[in-house]
């Protein structure tokens, strides 16, 4: 694929449509994609430092050429940054730089920067133009599509933010060349989701191509776009999540509650990670439940391992707390409504449905129970586990 011709996904939300680019060098021609929608725009470019090591004056100089000026907000790296004393800072810098409501915001980073970008943008003057530049394959697949941005809280994941669309995307797989093999891993999770959700025939593609996505070139590129498609389509469908939106959430009410229990420490877990489990265990808690064959979990589990995801509770290094505090952490999360616990199950690959009013006991009893065999009770009651492969694995990345 040339740099000329990236694959583009609409997003179909009538007057606030927008388009997804997905391809090769799309940075360097940020400037005229940009101008094109938004002329006379000036920007605010967030990002943190390891993207802007690598990639921002590529931005810049994108930018430049299309005729945007830009002041550039750096933030460091890591799922912490998602928080109050970091959107107060986006918030200042981009009233510092005189910004006005019809100027832009432009996330140049992963999930982290995009769900804090977006947020800011969503809220000074009441609301900017927003610009995703994902530079994960995690992003690039989920994130900065479909207008959730947020950040964290003490109390759990993504509990405090708006939904605010982006004017565009511009998914340039080019930069994924220098993501660490962990981070990408990671994004690809997220990429097995869209297949589990609904798109089976997707599943077994990337049963048979996974390592052709992981080396790039078109069958990276068009997973990628198969993903946004998918992802699209909901979005479309049910902007605000109150209905089918929420099967995007496979996987994600585990995993955020094992994010929670891990402090949001990166060395441990990173999101995409939880989300690996997250859907191996929910497929696992199916089979339990006697919705969906155990044959089915196994064929999720065998994939993720296949890729080198971790897929169970004992493949997180360190410490965990008990099933009790991990149900804690569950009723936490954002998808809880009033007590009830609603979970994506499913009843086969490609078969998911949204259940509601889960019996806490039920969950309670299966994360006892989960993957036994990788943990052994410590003195102060907290489940512990060793595992150095996996330790060693995320302290390479």
């Amino acid at each position: 694929m040339s740099d000329a011709e990236p694959v583009k996904v609409e997003v179909g939300l009538g007057d606030r449509a927008y388009d997804i680019l997905i391809g090769s060098g799309l940075l360097a021609r940020s400037g005229e994609e940009i101008a094109r929608r938004l002329p006379g725009t000036r920007a605010a470019i967030v990002t943190d430092e390891n993207v802007a090591a690598a990639h921002l004056d590529t931005l810049k100089a994108g930018l430049e050429k299309g005729g945007i000026q830009s002041a550039v907000i750096t933030l460091p790296a890591g799922e912490k940054t998602k928080s109050f004393i970091h959107l107060e800072e986006v918030v200042d810098g981009v009233l510092a730089a005189r910004l006005e409501r019809r100027d832009v915001v432009i996330a140049l980073g992963g999930g982290v920067i995009g769900d804090l970008a977006g947020f800011a943008s969503g809220i000074v003057r009441r609301g900017m133009n927003f610009v995703q530049i994902p530079t994960s394959l995690l992003a690039q697949v989920d994130s900065s599509v479909g207008g959730k941005t947020g950040i964290n809280s003490a109390r759990g994941k993504n509990l405090v933010g708006v939904f605010h669309q982006p004017r565009l995307v511009l998914a340039d797989t080019q930069v994924l060349d220098t993501l660490p093999i962990r981070e990408f891993r990671a994004g690809y999770a997220e990429l097995a989701k869209y297949g589990l959700i609904d798109r089976p025939a997707f599943f077994a593609w990337l049963e048979q191509n996974w390592g052709q996505v992981f080396a790039g070139g078109p069958a990276r590129v068009e997973a990628i776009a198969e993903a946004c498609r998918a992802k699209a389509d909901v979005v479309a469908r049910d902007e605000f999540e109150t209905s089918d939106r929420a099967l995007l959430n496979l996987g994600h009410t585990f995993g955020h509650a094992l994010e929670a229990a891990t402090r949001y420490d990166g060395a441990r877990l990173v999101h995409g990670e939880g989300v690996a489990i997250g859907m191996a265990l929910a497929h696992r808690f199916s089979a339990r439940l006697n919705l969906a064959s155990p044959d089915d979990a196994e064929r999720v589990e065998a994939h993720l391992r296949a890729v080198g995801l971790p897929w169970r509770m004992a493949d997180i290094p360190g410490e965990l707390p008990d099933a009790e505090a991990l149900l804690g952490f569950i009723t936490q999360d954002k998808k809880v409504s009033r007590g009830a616990l609603t979970f994506i199950l499913t009843r086969g690959i490609g078969q998911a449905f949204i259940a509601k009013d889960v019996p806490p006991s039920e969950v309670l009893s299966f994360l006892k129970t989960s993957h036994p065999e990788g943990f052994k009770t410590g003195q102060s009651g907290r489940l512990k586990v060793s595992h150095p492969e996996r330790s060693k694995r995320s302290r390479s990345g």
